[in-house]
């Protein structure tokens, strides 16, 4: 069971038991809390820190957990409006709405609730993460000489060098900035490349957090298609002609969420093309190391680019854990210092001790077993959902199995609610990510994406597709 299932089931429990003492009882110790629920110190700890948050009860250290008193009257409800204007007041002189629509990324983040597989996550299951390693960098980490203090705005020196190294051997620690994850450094290089109002071509379909960073920037999506070998190069040409664009963002590899690898004929198309339009492309390589397939993976398209074309972006947090947000952008000529100046504003710097924890565990032995541990599961896990989906949900076409990444891309019968299926499972008991928050404009066809990366094993795969068929019955007929 996760840790967060776990802790969500004690407060309920709790939450519910609270009648029974009066106002400024004492609780059980969490001892006794611990032996009566069979759950470990950490779940009780967060389950009743979760309690002190809703006011419901008030920890006195050294002394225990008491009821709280019940509160005054509360205060009267504000009026608010006059928000509603304020926040539209300038929609007539913007040339693109400023309000942004979450919630495709928040289906990858958000926790479902105890008891429902999760087909939508976009991290890996806590049992695929390097937790002891992790733990171990952190704590060499903090013994580091300056390990609190200021580091350089642009990343420790150390940490930049090895990420250069992955990405080419014509990158240096120069050409990189050191940022909280990929979403920031997609952000920043949003906000670097592209005035407000103006047009951005993405990837059809592409991630919905990079559709959220363009709108909530002021710019317009424009959509170029995807197929099984990347984006259509012809109709890349036509866009940045049609649209006087600047700027193009992709995923050459493993592309969310098709899947899809950027063939070796389109890579030099792809640069040739931006840098007859004078554009830039930023290139968002977020799963490297998450390959399932032997052999030689493509180089970044950042390894290739002798002119400053690519602005590049990787991270780490995929392959390990969603708290170590630790990505990068990197790039050659002037754009750099706008990158290093916007960057600079919002953040100051990365938080040195993870960032000296970072240096501690891809240094280690552990790094290179976790990478091929996690290569080795997350193949078996991808192969079993393969699998469960072809014999159970036939009518669910798998048009591309990918060699990398976390997720499959399925296609629904054309005319299918795809809502419609997206809460039959959950009402069955596995959350799926529906496909219309990944496409920037009508989608061509209703779509599921399902990750075989959030969940505990193959039988909890196997268990969950076969959710997924209850769901498929009561939604598709």
């Amino acid at each position: 069971m996760h840790e967060g299932s776990s802790v969500a089931e004690l407060t309920k429990s709790l939450r519910q038991e609270l009648d029974r003492y009066s106002p400024g009882g004492k609780l059980p110790s969490s001892r006794a809390l611990v032996e009566r629920y069979r759950v470990s110190p950490v779940t009780v700890s967060r389950a009743l820190a979760g309690l002190v948050a809703e006011g419901l009860v008030v920890s006195r250290p050294g002394a225990g957990v008491f009821r709280a008193h019940p509160r005054g009257t509360p205060p009267p409800l504000c009026d608010t409006s006059w928000q509603e204007v304020a926040l539209s007041a300038d929609a007539a002189t913007d040339a693109v709405p400023r309000s942004v629509d979450a919630s495709g990324v928040l289906v990858t983040l958000a926790a479902p609730a105890p008891g429902v597989i999760e087909f939508n996550s976009g991290y890996l299951h806590s049992v695929l993460q390097p937790e002891q390693a992790m733990a171990a960098a952190l704590a060499r980490a903090g013994r580091r000489p300056g390990a609190w203090g200021r580091p350089p705005v642009e990343g420790v020196p150390e940490l930049r060098a090895w990420f250069a190294r992955g990405i080419g051997e014509s990158c240096t620690a120069a050409d990189v900035l050191v940022t909280a994850g990929g979403q920031s450094a997609l952000t920043t290089a949003f906000r670097a490349l592209a005035p407000p109002g103006s047009p951005v071509l993405v990837e059809s379909p592409t991630y919905p957090g990079m559709l959220a960073i363009a709108r909530a920037a002021g710019l317009r999506p424009v959509p170029v298609p995807v197929d099984a070998e990347g984006v259509r190069t012809e109709l890349l040409e036509a866009a940045f002609k049609a649209t006087g664009a600047r700027l193009f963002v992709c995923q050459p590899l493993f592309q969310n969420p098709t899947g899809a690898v950027l063939s070796a004929a389109r890579r030099p198309e792809v640069l040739r093309i931006a840098r007859a339009a004078g554009a830039f492309v930023v290139e968002d390589d977020f799963v490297r190391q998450l390959v399932q397939e032997s052999g030689p993976l493509p180089r970044p398209l950042a390894a290739d680019d002798p002119e400053g074309v690519v602005v590049h972006v990787s991270s780490l947090t995929k392959a390990t854990a969603p708290s170590l947000r630790i990505g990068v952008l990197a790039a050659r000529g002037p754009v750099m210092e706008r990158l290093r100046a916007i960057h600079v504003v919002d953040t100051f710097f990365v938080l040195r001790p993870l960032q000296e924890a970072t240096i501690e565990l891809v240094g280690s032995a552990a790094w290179s077993r976790h990478l091929r541990s996690v290569h080795t599961a997350l193949k078996l896990r991808r192969d079993t959902m393969v699998a469960a989906l072809r014999t159970e949900v036939p009518e669910l076409a798998l048009p591309h199995v990918p060699a990398g990444g976390y997720h499959l891309w399925l296609r629904l019968p054309d005319g299918s609610d795809e809502q419609a299926v997206v809460s039959a499972a959950l009402r069955a008991g596995v959350a799926v990510a529906p496909g219309r928050p990944y496409f920037s404009a009508e989608p061509p066809a209703p779509h599921l994406r399902v990750s075989f990366a959030g969940v505990a094993g193959t039988a909890e795969i196997t268990e969950g597709v076969r959710r997924l068929r209850t769901a498929c019955d009561e939604a598709l007929g």
